[in-house]
């Protein structure tokens, strides 16, 4: 499995780039990445646990295949997921990815390993409303969840105890392997 989602994250790069695109927001296939750190967390966490997360948004923007691989974890993991919210802040969860607590997670969500790797796929069956109302995320809508990924304003956190209330490692997911055309300085 983690050969074929390799090979197609390698794929999908090759056609990103030759694609001539003039909206980076609007290139179908986009390529996602995190590092996971507890440097970035609110408030940080000094951890040696580490992580990454990368995905692939469909050519339809119909679902997200993505892969979280974490360890060196404090305790025991209880939960990961993807909220919307920019970088030193926290967010509402908009997608649960894995959870081993009873937290309520949505139907479906397997369970969390200690450390290692979860798969998956997400769609708009996945996404929950945001919990911060004026966010305006509601169930459903992948659309408005991709476009805050697209935008950088999305990022992934694995908790664990006892940093139940908070993430120990988390990351600003971002676009990767495709330039920047908005001259803002930021890739």
């Amino acid at each position: 499995m983690k050969v074929i989602f390799r090979s197609l994250l390698i794929l999908l790069v090759m056609f990103v780039s030759v694609a001539n695109a003039k909206d980076k927001d609007k290139v179908p296939g986009s390529l996602l990445h995190a590092k996971l750190t507890g440097f970035q967390e609110v408030p940080s966490v000094s951890t040696a646990a580490r992580g990454e997360f990368r995905a692939i948004i469909n050519p339809g923007d119909t679902s997200i295949t993505y892969e979280l691989t974490y360890q060196g974890l404090q305790n025991t993991v209880t939960q990961a997921h993807i909220h919307f919210g920019q970088r030193g802040v926290i967010g509402s969860i908009v997608i649960w990815l894995c959870n081993v607590s009873g937290n309520n997670p949505p139907p479906g969500t397997q369970t969390c390993p200690s450390s290692g790797t979860i798969t998956g796929t997400i769609t708009s069956a996945d996404v929950i409303a945001a919990s911060t109302a004026s966010q305006l995320i509601l169930a459903g809508e992948l659309s408005e969840v991709i476009a805050a990924l697209r935008a950088g304003f999305g990022y992934a956190n694995v908790h664990s105890t006892p940093n139940t209330t908070g993430g120990e490692i988390r990351g600003q997911i971002k676009v990767v392997g495709k330039g920047d055309d908005d001259d803002d300085g930021e890739d």
